[in-house]
């Protein structure tokens, strides 16, 4: 059966071999498509167009995702997601492998890490996501790295407490922070600036002690938490400031009827209202709840309460649906 193509479909085929970018040959062909007799004659040469119509957005899609990758952007995940920054050698990646027994790169060499690992650290019944950066230089954050700071939870500042050089250290990432509006040392934060803890990484080693003490004199409003990666010092303490820091909460749910399901919590801001846990659990549930029931934080357990009832870390929640 002949294909009968009109003149139409002849002008948008020349406007195709005349193309010269992806994007106008992708505009031809769906012109063609668009103008190109629609019977038994021309199913293969329409078979054949979305073919080469197909191979060309996918060619798109390639060379847009080459254009937009940023090895330093990091998809969140867990109850938080906490950007670890130091200077070379600070034991920052020791810390991570730890805390999270990820396997990062841990060296005694400065600049291991070149981009950034992760890894999700435990948390009684949570997982708080940890990231390891690339260390900082005097007066320089890595390109790409600004942005990741600024999108996280939490921002870990690590400083080697053992080194002689600790003080000028805290004092450069600090400048560097302080630059980019990120943190700062004043003990009243920008509402822009991330939230941070200063970890004062090494305390089992020499001159450990004698720096912790000069830092706090000259820094008495800093609130800083002395670890050791290599002895475990104070990361539980750690790990409890860093839950604590991301102000969150965890609100267990209640099937009407049944035991409460407590393996996996929902996180959800402090402050959240009854409201807030229906919503994270599916969106339909804002319009639907006939009532609430909550044990925990209210006065006796099983307690009915408002939509607006401000929930607190570990309740449990029953919903009623209509």
């Amino acid at each position: 059966m002949p294909a009968n193509l009109t003149p139409q479909y002849y002008a948008a085929e020349e406007k195709y071999k005349q193309a010269k970018t992806t994007a106008e040959k992708i505009e031809a062909l769906q012109e063609m498509l668009a103008v190109i007799p629609k019977h038994k004659g021309t199913e293969k040469i329409q078979a054949n167009l979305k073919r080469r119509l197909a191979a060309l957005r996918e060619k798109k899609q390639q060379r847009k995702s080459k254009s937009t990758y940023n090895p330093f952007v990091v998809e969140k995940q867990g109850a938080g997601q906490v950007i670890i920054i130091g200077f070379p050698n600070s034991g920052k990646s020791a810390l991570v492998s730890t805390l999270t027994k990820a396997k990062v790169k841990v060296a005694d060499f400065p600049f291991a890490t070149t981009i950034p690992e992760t890894g999700m650290m435990n948390f009684e019944d949570v997982q708080i996501q940890l990231v390891d950066t690339p260390p900082l230089t005097a007066g320089n954050i890595p390109p790409g790295l600004t942005g990741t700071i600024r999108a996280a939870d939490l921002l870990l500042i690590v400083v080697d407490i053992s080194s002689d050089e600790c003080l000028e250290h805290v004092e450069g990432i600090f400048s560097l922070l302080k630059e980019k509006n990120l943190a700062s040392l004043s003990s009243s934060q920008g509402k822009d600036q991330q939230p941070f803890i200063l970890l004062a990484n090494k305390i089992d080693l020499p001159k450990g002690r004698e720096n912790i003490q000069i830092l706090r004199e000259l820094y008495p409003k800093l609130k800083i938490i002395t670890v050791s990666a290599a002895t475990g010092k104070n990361l539980e303490v750690l790990r409890q400031r860093v839950f604590d820091a991301l102000r969150v909460i965890r609100v267990y749910s209640k099937p009407p009827g049944k035991p409460p399901q407590l393996e996996k919590p929902f996180i959800l801001p402090k402050g959240s209202t009854v409201l807030d846990f229906a919503a994270s659990i599916h969106k339909d549930f804002i319009k639907k709840i006939k009532s609430a029931h909550v044990w925990g934080s209210t006065r006796f357990d099983g307690q009915a309460v408002a939509k607006s009832y401000v929930l607190e870390d570990k309740d449990i929640v029953e919903l009623n649906i209509n």
